[in-house]
């Protein structure tokens, strides 16, 4: 095993040392959960009863309790792509369980919002509070006490986030993350952005536009670009929760369906009553969250998760900080081009030698921790392995040993650019996250007048109407998760790019968020503290000279702190009703900072 890298292991102890009193709470809790808390042995029988009633073929096997119960948490829905497939799993799972003596109950399902779906619409609101949502949905699946393991159904955005964080109040069950994989690749993403543009120039009509996008987004499965839903595949992968390979494998296929079957069956291998027991609480500790942030940089993957990896390591009793980004980004090299960083998708990064070649060249350069508990394997080196079929039967095989598409994906020794591409960005107006990875260097630090909105329409309004025109930083504010539940603002990016390509210095500062989408535009996000929360991106005003700088670490207004202090913040716009946004406002009320994970549920929790 290659020596850990220096900087790596400094970030990890890091992370432990500020982490212990917590871990240790979580370990504590989840060690009494497994010796006594609900299981099947201890349900009185009206319980039992209760809970293999309509459980058919498998009803003796349940009541007789000598064998595992898997619990399946399902976020299928037949109207998001990736999701769709899911919807003949859990037969398929049950039949998967059944050969090896097993049994299996879909224990509950979540919600699955669709960000391209709400993506600049009022639902929008609802998105980051539905990560909390998804976890509640899984703790209430999980709770019954009928299982004992998890098998746990879900790719986008919030869904990944929300199924870990649920679970890990159950980390004494193992558990194994199954991906249904992306679409096949439609239209060329660059032809795409191209579309797009012209759209927002008035030189195509919406006709256009949507024939467009119904080409890239043609069918069952992920979207294909390297946003936060394939970014979760990627964390799953390099925190050895999924099986080998098994992230980017396209949907209905029989390779596909083997993964999964292999899942079930390792899931059977690993539970309490056998000698490998691999429980989720044990699996994901400090070195696998610090192996999620590392393989999010050396990728290029979704700022989102700047927000959902704290978030998700809080739930483990782990403490983790955008300083911990920011150093490790300085140490670990970008080695992978996947749109929008690069014209290729995750099926070309895939072909190139995907997951597999990742884990194994970071591995070989002491960016990724190999010793931790993994869910298949006696370390995560035995995830840099590929699944094929060989007639019927399910083999692994090493990772292949150079990329094959050097435009995509290179070895550390060789990276696309030397850092990982996320950068801490922090001043008199606060901390945010800047995402270096697509914008050119160039165009990272930029010293230019504020146009200050306090909705993305009103950027889109004035963008129309020419008032944009020249040098901008364009502030958006009350777009934090207390003012509004912290929307993407995604459907900024073509208009702030249009004015890039015209020559001009243009950025993006907000207390929102900015899509795993987004690309060439330099853009300070995730500004905490959020206007709504006393930040003093309340306090400026049009004209305010701003200086974002990713080189310097910086994000300031050049004004006078005295004067800062004197102005009145700007009103609060009044709260939005409709779309069902008012029933999320005791989340919005208690959500903590973006930088903690932008967590009501956490939050009140004392988590």
């Amino acid at each position: 095993m290659a020596e850990i890298h220096p900087e790596v292991a400094a970030v990890t102890a890091r992370v432990v040392e500020r982490s212990r009193a917590s871990r240790r709470r979580y370990l504590d809790l989840i060690e009494r959960e497994r010796e006594a808390g609900v299981h099947r042995p201890k349900l009185a029988c009206g319980n039992l009863a209760h809970g293999f009633a309509a459980s058919g073929e498998d009803k003796a096997a349940i009541r007789a309790g000598r064998s595992m119960n898997i619990g399946i948490v399902t976020a299928f829905n037949d109207m998001l792509s990736a999701h769709q497939p899911y919807g003949r799993y859990p037969d398929q799972i049950k039949v998967f369980a059944r050969e090896r003596g097993a049994t299996a109950q879909v224990a509950g399902g979540t919600p699955a919002m669709c960000d391209g779906v709400t993506q600049g619409q009022r639902g929008m609101e609802m998105s980051l509070f539905s990560r909390d949502t998804i976890a509640l949905s899984t703790a209430v699946a999980l709770s019954h006490g009928m299982f004992d393991g998890a098998a746990l159904l879900g790719i986008c955005d919030k869904i990944v986030p929300g199924l870990i964080m649920g679970a890990l109040r159950f980390g004494h069950l193992p558990t194994i993350l199954i991906p249904a994989g992306p679409m096949p690749s439609g239209l060329a993403n660059k032809e795409k952005q191209r579309i797009r543009q012209l759209y927002a120039e008035g030189k195509v009509g919406r006709e256009e536009l949507l024939e467009s996008e119904s080409a890239s987004y043609h069918g069952a499965g992920t979207c294909t670009f390297y946003g936060t839903a394939n970014s979760n595949q990627m964390m799953m992968d390099v925190m050895g929760l999924h099986m080998p390979g098994a992230s980017f494998i396209n949907p209905g296929t029989k390779l596909r369906q083997a993964v999964t079957r292999a899942a079930i069956h390792r899931l059977t291998e690993i539970g309490a009553d056998g000698n490998d027991y691999r429980p989720l609480g044990l699996c994901i500790d400090e070195k696998a969250i610090v192996n999620a942030v590392v393989g999010l940089l050396a990728t290029g993957g979704s700022t989102n998760h700047a927000i959902h990896l704290p978030a998700m390591a809080r739930a483990a009793g782990i403490v983790l900080d955008w300083e911990d980004f920011d150093r490790l980004s300085a140490a670990v090299p970008l080695i992978a081009r996947v749109y929008p960083n690069g014209s290729g998708d995750v099926n070309h990064f895939h072909a190139a030698g995907g997951m597999s070649f990742v884990i194994a060249a970071l591995i070989d350069a002491g960016l990724l921790h190999d010793d931790i508990l993994t869910v298949a394997g006696g370390s995560l080196r035995d995830h840099a392995r590929d699944p094929r079929l060989d007639g019927d039967d399910l083999v692994f095989e090493d990772a292949v040993p150079e990329s094959l598409d050097p435009a995509m994906l290179r070895r550390p020794a060789e990276p696309f650019q030397p850092d990982g591409g996320m950068r801490l960005v922090k001043g008199n107006l606060g901390r945010a996250t800047f995402k270096t990875s697509a914008v050119e260097p160039e165009r990272r630090t930029i010293q230019a007048p504020a146009r200050v909105f306090s909705d993305q329409d009103a950027v889109i309004r004035a963008f129309k109407a020419g008032e944009l025109e020249g040098d901008v930083v364009v502030v958006v504010r009350f777009q934090g998760p207390q003012a509004n539940g912290m929307p993407e603002l995604h459907k900024l990016t073509p208009p702030l790019g249009v004015l890039q390509d015209r020559g001009h210095k243009v950025a993006l500062v907000t207390d929102g968020r900015m899509s795993g989408a987004s690309g060439k535009v330099p853009a300070a996000i995730h500004l905490t503290p959020e206007a709504l929360a006393g930040g003093l991106i309340g306090r400026i005003r049009d004209g305010d000279i701003v200086r974002l700088s990713a080189e310097e670490g910086l994000l300031e207004v050049m004004v006078d702190a005295s004067e800062l202090a004197a102005r009145e913040p700007a009103p609060v716009p009044p709260p939005e009703a409709g779309t069902g946004r008012e029933l999320f406002a005791f989340m919005r009320h208690g959500a903590d900072g973006a930088e903690q994970g932008a967590s009501a549920m956490l939050a009140a929790a004392g988590l």
